[in-house]
């Protein structure tokens, strides 16, 4: 029996994937503990076959399931290996298991494999996914699970730690194979997030582990942790989505990946942030009274003459700064051309991302042209202005604080012209002008971006009040 490492495995109906996972340690010879939570399937059998020491114990979150395995099993070696049933221990991370000796490691207390993800049979290699790195070998006695989460379980261990970037597991959880699966379990797990952020708002949960970006890979995690709860709701899940889509390259996973990105970073982050909006709401029914409550009329007509006001400003100003037209001003147009300046950005980013992913790009004033392709001209209905004056006109004139408003503006707009961008990209690559096979390119545009606005700018008007609820509840 292995003397250096046992192995504990938390499992509930795990019949298709237990078999997987105890055969890929079964050379190791260690002692396998599994606590399960209440399996009706042939969970437990499988169990016994490959000789595990059982428990079973009702499961109220993973951080609590953990605990209670750390604490009441007979582990009787220096180190203990924590996985989830979904996992596999590679080949590669096999053989470093098999030479692993605890007096050549007196100085650690845990130790970081690498994890592979597989989502529909696919490896996401992209949008942060890749490397990343998980606590799973700890020391046993020394280590416990952190109980400041409701949904994401860590260990923590007080000293050292090692990461070995070619100790792979692999994760892939075949019944998300069916998406109402993968659907249905993160609406659960939608609302312990939910309800751990409201707690953290409210200063009744706190964080175990120190943030520190340059630290460990969970010490990194927790300093992220610490940014995204101070962006506004609603906002966030779309920044997240072109954030994972765009600069950490998700977009790369192919259609598969592409659909786990946008479930993962956009759908799941913006269930969540609806239930904290619900839970605040709760709360702030009992302690705001009708007059405290923001006039619909005076917002429509604040909304109406600044969106008026940006729409035809916009409007006029293109026709200013138009060449040979009837109110031109050349020096409004060489000095003060905002248009001109956002076209230029949006066809220089364009072409630059389009050169970066492999393809030979070129513009001029107003023409994106892709080698082998196609080519397209940006015309003022391009540029999203119309969009972007619905957008402003909504923040500005809900009764909000203004530094949310800035943020969100900004954040908003952005994330508005990265889509925009992307829009553009794929019209050079894909549009067949001769069949018109998307002639209405505008309009689809326009319907996409007021949905995914719509739903943000629905929710986001009543951030203030739940910020207000939160202040009143301390």
């Amino acid at each position: 029996m292995n003397i250096q490492f046992s192995f504990i495995i938390i499992t509930y109906n795990e019949e298709q994937h237990l078999p997987r996972l105890l055969e890929s340690i079964a050379d190791l010879n260690a002692e396998i503990f599994i606590l399960d939570s209440g399996s009706t399937d042939n969970t437990l059998a499988i169990a016994q076959q490959y000789g595990a020491v059982i428990q079973q114990h009702a499961f109220e979150n993973h951080p609590k399931q953990w605990d209670y395995a750390l604490n009441n099993f007979n582990v009787q070696t220096p180190w203990v290996i924590c996985l989830d049933a979904d996992q596999i221990v590679t080949e590669g991370l096999k053989t470093r298991l098999a030479d692993f000796k605890d007096e050549d490691h007196q100085q650690v207390d845990g130790i970081y494999f690498n994890r592979k993800n597989y989502f529909k049979g696919r490896w996401i290699k992209h949008g942060g996914y890749s490397p990343f790195y998980l606590l799973k070998m700890i020391r046993y006695g020394v280590a416990y699970s952190d109980l400041n989460e409701n949904m994401d379980h860590r260990f923590i261990v007080p000293g050292k730690t090692e990461v070995w970037k070619d100790g792979y597991i692999l994760e892939e959880n075949l019944k998300e194979n069916q998406i109402s699966f993968w659907i249905n379990k993160h609406n659960r797990y939608s609302d312990l997030v939910a309800q751990e952020e409201v707690e953290r708002m409210l200063k009744i949960r706190s964080q175990t582990l120190k943030p520190n970006f340059w630290g460990s890979p969970d010490e990194r995690t927790a300093w992220l942790k610490q940014l995204w709860w101070k962006m506004p709701l609603y906002s966030r899940p779309l920044i997240y989505l072109i954030y994972r889509m765009f600069f950490r390259l998700g977009i790369l996973d192919g259609r598969t990946g592409i659909i786990f990105h946008f479930l993962q970073a956009f759908w799941f982050r913006l269930i969540v942030d609806i239930k904290i909006d619900e839970i605040l709401s709760a709360k702030k029914k009992a302690l705001l009274s009708p007059a405290k409550r923001h006039s619909p009329l005076r917002f429509l007509i604040c909304f109406m003459v600044l969106f008026l006001g940006f729409y035809y400003f916009n409007v006029v100003f293109f026709g200013i700064t138009q060449s040979g037209g009837q109110h031109y001003n050349a020096w409004i147009a060489n000095n003060l051309n905002y248009i001109s300046l956002l076209r230029h950005i949006l066809l220089k980013s364009s072409a630059q991302i389009l050169n970066l992913l492999g393809f030979s790009a070129i513009t001029n004033e107003y023409d994106l042209l892709v080698a082998g392709h196609g080519a397209i001209q940006l015309i003022y209905s391009c540029l999203g202005l119309g969009v972007i004056s619905f957008f402003a006109a909504f923040v500005l004139s809900y009764p909000q604080k203004w530094k949310l408003k800035v943020i969100f503006l900004i954040s908003g707009i952005l994330g508005i012209e990265l889509l925009n961008i992307l829009r553009f990209i794929l019209l050079a690559l894909f549009w067949d002008k001769q069949h018109d096979q998307m002639l209405d390119h505008h309009a689809i545009f326009n319907i996409f971006i007021y949905l995914v606005i719509a739903v943000a700018l629905f929710f986001w008007i009543k951030h203030d009040d739940a910020l207000k609820n939160n202040n009143a509840a301390n």
